[in-house]
């Protein structure tokens, strides 16, 4: 089905060219955020919200942090010690052979080593770091995450989700629900921009910071005007076409805007019902608005230094991602809906070891562990937390074979992620994996159940997304994780 988009006149298209060339070649961005607004960003005959909650919600906000590449959930929020008691056996040399299910084997790659004999075996790898337990709740979290586990009595841990796709593609499952060969869909972050409206008119709806390397879009089917805006740390230039493509003052600026908006009225006296025309109106308005609400956001200079070194502005490995999540803090108390935060660069992602798993995780987790408790403190101190929703993923965990000697390979089939905020429960652990780390086995989640928690968090229900000729199956819209909330 394809998407209709507003059409314009000659005329329209020449003040379009104007303003462009005028220096303010911000409108793309706006509108893309006024359309979907005024309902042209979703297809026809689609259930249109009208920007408020079905019921009474207890987030405003979510800010969602999506580690790239695999985190292995062993060696961060589930820890299995059998890992090292059976290291160096096979599988089926334990007393945990059973979980050796050849039927759910099928698309799991358990990668082997050569044993003495040259011949080759599945083996177990030890556990590559320690871990505690932290907090009222008593919750194990690895050595690798000593700041987040002192958050543990605010977060709620998940250690049984499953995905189907055992390579990267997993990561546009996770925000969609649909595996990657199939038809694209709307990402959880695009669902949430087309059911709520706007608590700023300076900013957009739907932002993103860091990498992303396979789909890029957010919308697809229910249109651009869905997609999320990305946004970068630079006070220069922000956001992509946000700075005027000519070297023009600001009072310059708002000379040419003006005349552009003087004409866009004319034309709108004579076309008074053009909704189009009012749509490319307001965002010219939004657009200029917007080239000084976003630099003010990623300008720290009124946050005290307490603040920027509890988020490790003040630490090399810690200030590009902690300067990020400070960004996502000051977005969500200014209304900004959904925030979307990427680690790890590189094609499949920084967190993908198949080797050198010890160095590699650690140093990982060393840029993201300080941060993303300084945010939750920080939220939590200023009264946040209770409406915001900080959702912490990865597309899927990793095996507790070993590859080669020193890594682990994908593993789809038992992982852990975890939420705080937002009504969401604090010291729970919700779901587990075998003994192995091997299975979901106790409350399995498909990854599509995050997206329904978030959505019953701000006052919907997730059967109500749904846009005629695109039909959804219920495993698409998930069920709310209720013992979590």
């Amino acid at each position: 089905m394809s998407v209709p988009f507003p059409s314009f006149s000659n005329s329209q298209l020449r003040r379009r060219h104007f303003l462009h060339q005028a220096g303010l070649g911000f409108g793309g961005l706006a509108l893309q955020s006024l359309l979907q607004r005024d309902g042209y960003g979703a297809s026809a005959g689609a259930f249109h919200f009208d920007g408020k909650p079905q019921f009474a919600p207890k987030a405003k906000n979510v800010i969602w942090l999506f580690m790239r590449g695999g985190v292995s959930h062993m060696e961060s929020f589930d820890p299995k010690p059998m890992l090292t008691k059976y290291a160096g056996r096979s599988i089926a040399e334990t007393p945990y052979a059973h979980v050796q299910d050849p039927k759910r084997l099928k698309n799991v790659r358990v990668v082997v080593v050569n044993d003495a004999n040259g011949k080759q075996r599945n083996v177990i790898y030890p556990l590559q770091v320690g871990y505690k337990k932290y907090g009222e709740s008593g919750i194990e979290v690895s050595d690798w995450f000593p700041h987040i586990g002192s958050c543990v009595d605010d977060i709620s841990v998940i250690r049984s989700m499953w995905t189907t796709d055992d390579n990267h593609g997993a990561q546009v499952q996770f925000h969609s629900g649909k595996h990657r060969l199939d038809p694209p869909a709307p990402t959880i972050g695009a669902w949430v921009n087309y059911g709520l409206g706007s608590l700023n008119d300076n900013l957009p709806q739907y932002i993103s910071m860091g990498p992303r390397y396979f789909d890029k879009k957010d919308g697809h089917y229910l249109g651009p005007a869905y997609d999320s805006v990305k946004l970068k740390i630079d006070l220069k230039n922000p956001l992509e076409f946000a700075k005027p493509a000519g070297d023009l003052t600001r009072a310059e600026q708002k000379l040419g805007f003006g005349l552009v908006n003087r004409l866009n009225l004319l034309a709108k006296d004579q076309y008074p019902d053009d909704p189009a025309l009012e749509a490319r109106i307001k965002s010219y308005e939004l657009g200029y608005r917007m080239q000084t609400a976003v630099p003010d956001v990623i300008n720290f200079d009124t946050e005290s230094e307490e603040t920027k070194k509890l988020y490790g502005l003040d630490q090399k490995e810690t200030k590009p991602f902690g300067e990020q999540l400070l960004a996502a803090r000051r977005l969500a108390e200014r209304g900004v809906r959904f925030i979307q935060i990427m680690h790890g660069a590189g094609a499949a992602g920084a967190w993908d070891q198949h080797s050198k798993l010890k160095t590699m995780h650690s140093k990982l987790a060393g840029q993201v562990d300080k941060p993303v408790a300084g945010l939750i403190k920080d939220l939590k101190q200023r009264g946040q937390l209770d409406e915001t929703l900080v959702v912490f993923a990865t597309e899927f965990g990793r095996t507790p074979g070993t590859q080669g000697s020193d890594g682990r390979d994908h593993h789809p089939f038992g992982f852990s992620v975890w939420m705080a905020g937002g009504g969401i429960k604090g010291g729970v652990v919700h779901g587990a994996t075998d003994e192995l780390g091997f299975h979901a086995v106790e409350n399995p989640h498909y990854v599509t159940d995050v997206h329904a928690t978030i959505l019953h968090q701000l006052g919907f229900h997730s059967h109500h997304f749904e846009v005629p000729g695109h039909k959804r199956l219920d495993i698409d819209f998930g069920s709310v994780i209720k013992e979590i909330v």
